[in-house]
């Protein structure tokens, strides 16, 4: 059985990566399961250059594959931003509430809510690596809908629909998202590299 490390400690998405990796000749570790391993500080500039950092240095410490996700919120009415500081939007010590209050806040009076989820998925084995990425496109609502997800869940309305990524199920969700898009396309390649 092969085996890979999903370079998170992120509770939540260490469980959607797992659910969206469900291949049966695929044993899934993350990096819980290495006390060794440090925190990568995600300094790049860019999605793919965090995804590609944190899975070489994954793969480098434990000899095993590796890969890790890097995911934006990118609104259109504010130039990209949170973008590639999504996660730290509100402060380097931001909980998910102060990242989406602080969004909530800086969008009160605009009209055009425009914004795209868009994750970039770093595959590295051994000396080679690949990228896969997925993009979904929607609205930033302007209230907190739903109680399920993580991050900016509550406040993003997917185009064609009229509930927000937190009250839909992990299924639904996992679906139509940005991460489900790029590890679907992560998939495809694993079935074939397992």
């Amino acid at each position: 059985m092969n085996e890979i490390v999903l370079a998170s400690r992120n509770p939540n998405k260490i469980q959607e990566l797992r659910e969206l990796l469900s291949l049966p000749d695929l044993r899934v570790l993350s990096t819980t399961d290495f006390p060794e391993l440090e925190e990568v500080d995600e300094d790049a500039l860019t999605l793919e250059g965090n995804a590609l950092k944190k899975a070489h240095y994954v793969a480098m410490v434990t000899g095993l594959p590796s890969l890790a996700d890097d995911t934006g919120l990118e609104v259109t009415a504010l130039n990209g931003a949170p973008g590639v500081f999504s996660a730290r939007y509100a402060g380097e010590q931001a909980s998910y509430d102060d990242n989406v209050e602080k969004l909530l806040s800086q969008m009160e009076d605009i009209e055009q809510r425009n914004a795209q989820f868009r994750t970039v998925v770093a595959f590295v084995d051994a000396d080679k690596q690949w990228i896969f990425e997925g993009v979904c496109t929607g609205q930033i609502s302007r209230y907190r809908k739903g109680v399920k997800g993580f991050g900016y869940d509550p406040i993003f309305v997917p185009d064609g629909f009229e509930q927000s990524f937190a009250e839909m199920g992990s299924e639904q969700k996992n679906s139509i998202s940005h991460r489900g898009l790029a590890m679907k396309e992560a998939v495809a390649f694993l079935q074939k590299w397992a």
